[in-house]
């Protein structure tokens, strides 16, 4: 068939430019060392998002599984049908109270996944089409394909440049204007100026919709992220957290003033027409957050500290460029396809997993290593990789 040969010469196409994706299978739970393939090779693994070590957590898998004897295995509805169970209406619960230092009149909702909240905040926000986004270069995907759905305006600014921001902010006339960002960008590990945003959005009466996801659980003395990083709190901020990265699960939720949340209710198509989480994983998110808000949350967030200040120190590259990171997400440029993909299969070959990164993931001449920290990770594995690196790149 010709549509099923248009395909092909598209996937031929991909693989002699070097961008095919290929899966591997891990064979254990997630955590610093994993077994992958058929053969179940044994490899230190630096690609997770399990920022803290909470996934394969002895506290929240029992959670889970008293989620599961609890509430059964699925939801069996959307939200507004029948399907919103305790164990929803406890996290979220959990979730605003958690962020109310942040937020005036906190109200939380939880969404099966990160991408269908930045979906939902941003239709919400923008479905008038005299509204304005103002959206990072560098956003994610998710945030940018929000934005498209939406019926507001979209202009784009340069990463990070608040002068560029607040140019299009003076010279806006839009009846509503949100402001969207990643806080922590998931292929570089810089932050965003959110202080610096946060004064323009309540200069110009704008929202300010922060994509956390990357900083949840990680950043500030309790976890509560870039908000408590920075100190912030405004009625303007709007902040979406995803759970299954520090939080070791799965899932994401938005946190803002309870009449934007009551909005998102009413309005927000990603929430309204689909199935909810099975309630199992909100039960197991309690956990999560507990630990994340405890002490032992705050000893986790010190260790892996001391894991990226051991990083910084021990990684000395001659030939590829390491890009400035504070974060559990360290990259290290290396320019092409080929020789990232090189890169990443000699790592392999040593027992360490270090995905390497590709357009259109990032653009072309950035094709990169993502090295990505975990509180799971010990000195000596992190002393491992960084003789790896070293050696590999001299």
């Amino acid at each position: 068939m010709k549509m099923i040969e248009e395909i092909e010469r598209t996937l031929a196409q991909l693989e002699a430019q070097g961008l095919t994706r290929r899966r591997r299978v891990v064979q254990t739970p997630c955590a610093a060392r994993v077994r992958v393939g058929v053969d179940e090779q044994a490899l230190l693994s630096f690609g997770s998002n399990d920022y803290l070590g909470l996934a394969s957590h002895p506290r929240v898998v029992a959670a889970l599984r008293e989620g599961a004897q609890l509430y059964g295995a699925g939801s069996g509805a959307s939200h507004l049908i029948s399907g919103h169970g305790q164990a929803h209406e406890q996290l979220e619960e959990r979730l605003a109270q958690f962020m109310a230092p942040h937020l005036e009149s906190a109200r939380a909702l939880s969404f099966c996944t990160g991408y269908m909240a930045n979906l939902a905040v941003l239709t919400t926000l923008g479905e008038n089409p005299d509204a304005e986004i103002f959206s990072d270069a560098w956003n994610h995907a998710s945030i940018i394909d929000g934005a498209r759905l939406a019926r507001a305006q979209v202009k784009v600014f340069a990463h990070c440049e608040l002068n560029a921001l607040g140019a299009l902010l003076d010279a806006s006339n839009a009846t509503s204007k949100v402001v969207v960002t990643d806080s922590v960008f998931s292929m570089d590990g810089d932050i965003a100026p959110l202080a610096g945003m946060l004064a323009l959005c309540e200069r110009h009466g704008a929202w300010l919709v922060v994509d956390d996801a990357h900083g949840f659980g990680i950043l500030g003395d309790h976890g509560r992220g870039a908000f408590e990083h920075f100190g912030l709190r405004s009625a303007n901020l709007v902040y979406m957290g995803t759970l299954g990265k520090a939080a070791g699960v799965g899932g994401a939720f938005v946190a803002a003033h309870a009449s934007v949340i009551e909005l998102m209710i009413q309005r927000a198509r990603a929430y309204i027409y689909t199935t909810a989480a099975p309630p199992a994983l909100a039960h197991a998110l309690l956990a999560s957050i507990d630990i994340i808000d405890g002490d032992e949350g705050t000893a986790r967030r010190k260790h892996l500290a001391a894991l990226i200040a051991q990083y910084d120190r021990e990684v000395v590259l001659k030939r590829w460029q390491r890009v400035p990171s504070n974060t559990a997400i360290q990259p290290i440029l290396i320019g092409s396809n080929e020789e990232a993909l090189r890169a990443g299969a000699a790592l392999y070959e040593r027992g360490l997993w270090v995905p390497a990164i590709r357009p259109p993931t990032v653009a072309p001449g950035t094709e990169r290593l993502r090295v990505t920290l975990s509180a799971a990770h010990t000195h000596d594995e992190v002393a491992q990789l960084a003789a790896a690196l070293n050696e590999l790149e001299e």
